[in-house]
């Protein structure tokens, strides 16, 4: 655990002033080129966005003879607009009331699925098709899905192998989250070049993702034009220090505009050892009541969760306070609950505010329009 806070504080740092030297090196719009979330499979359930004329190749099955990403292919996308992928499920007490706007953008960075301890790559392989599959599976059905009311864009990238949030080789495990970095950036590069089109931008990201949303955020938005087109970053499962951005607000209120939120999730009463560790108060927003305070909004308030069964919603499901820099919540009101007894729940900070999250985006997007008029 001490190998973990010492390599995700050494990420921090680094990326903070790797983004200070970049402001006077270049702009923000050329480009280069935890853990898991629920794994499940199966079929699509639900409804697919209306795919957008692409402006991208169409050839999303297209035979890879390279482990270099081209982000002008579909295939080197986990979600896009322009394809059906598990993004594009709506849980089924949802469909009724879905409706999609490609007006606004979601540009979702997944979590780490790179996990198989008997592979000893640094990073992914982008030609790894089973590991493509088990992020399309998790992240991108369970996760990315929960925007899909807007246009998700979610590249794949060499990710981060798991263990370089451990190893003691610190050097060695920069290295691993600069190249993985480096396909965000290119990917995110593309994306405004050639498919925003001055669109409003939700940035989403969990875990690894987040490692790398934070210094994505930085390095293009934060005190850049095109601040005035971010809605909001939902930076959700990694610590986020309160100084991380210079001219980004923390989004205190449910409704704000142009600012930052996260959370970690844990069992009430519970803390980790490398979270007892961190002196430097941290972005925190309740997922229930969309505050940064510390008032306990209980579970009558949540809105639902869900869990690997697409055709089920869980009303009430959590309650949630803030402590400190993480929130607390009681053991979740859903079924097989007797058999929880994991304190971490990392692998549920979106999925047990799945409902709460979607309506949230609605009302800050519908605030961010009224703010233009």
């Amino acid at each position: 655990m001490r190998t973990f806070q010492v390599t995700t504080n050494l990420l921090i740092l680094f990326f903070l002033t790797s983004c200070a030297a970049s402001r006077s090196t270049r702009g923000t719009s050329t480009g280069q080129p935890e853990m898991n979330a629920q794994a499940t499979a199966g079929a699509l359930n639900g409804v697919s966005s209306p795919i957008q004329g692409a402006s991208i190749s169409p050839n999303q099955k297209a035979i890879r003879y390279t482990n270099s990403p081209d982000y002008a292919q579909l295939y080197d996308w986990a979600a896009h607009p322009a394809k059906k992928d598990p993004s594009d499920s709506v849980p089924n007490p949802l469909q009724g009331s879905y409706r999609y706007d490609s007006n606004v953008h979601v540009f979702f960075i997944h979590p780490t699925t790179f996990t198989n301890k008997k592979d000893t790559s640094d990073n992914a392989s982008l030609l790894n098709e089973e590991l493509n599959e088990k992020t399309d599976a998790s992240s991108m059905r369970y996760q990315a899905s929960v925007f899909n009311q807007y246009a998700v864009y979610a590249p794949r990238y060499r990710q981060a192998h798991l263990r370089n949030y451990y190893i003691s080789d610190t050097i060695r495990a920069l290295a691993a989250f600069e190249q993985a970095y480096a396909d965000v950036r290119a990917a995110f590069a593309y994306y405004l070049q050639v498919e925003n089109r001055g669109k409003p931008i939700i940035i989403a990201a969990h875990s690894q993702g987040t490692t790398h949303a934070m210094r994505l955020v930085r390095e293009f938005f934060d005190g850049k034009p095109l601040q005035d087109q971010l809605v909001a970053a939902y930076l959700v499962g990694m610590y986020v220090p309160i100084h991380t951005f210079q001219f980004l607000p923390v989004c205190d209120q449910p409704g704000r505009t142009g600012c930052v939120l996260s959370w970690r999730t844990y069992q009430q009463g519970y803390l980790t050892d490398f979270v007892k560790k961190e002196h430097t108060p941290a972005v925190v927003v309740n997922p229930i009541g969309w505050t940064a305070d510390s008032s306990y909004v209980s579970r009558d308030a949540s809105k639902g969760a869900l869990l690997r069964n697409f055709r089920k919603i869980y009303p009430r499901a959590v309650d949630a306070q803030i402590h400190g820099n993480v929130l607390w919540i009681h053991k979740p009101d859903v079924p097989g609950k007797i058999l929880l007894r994991m304190k971490n729940y990392h692998i549920g900070d979106i999925n047990l505010f799945y409902v709460d999250i979607r309506e949230n985006l609605d009302l800050r997007v519908q605030n961010y329009r009224a703010r233009l008029r």
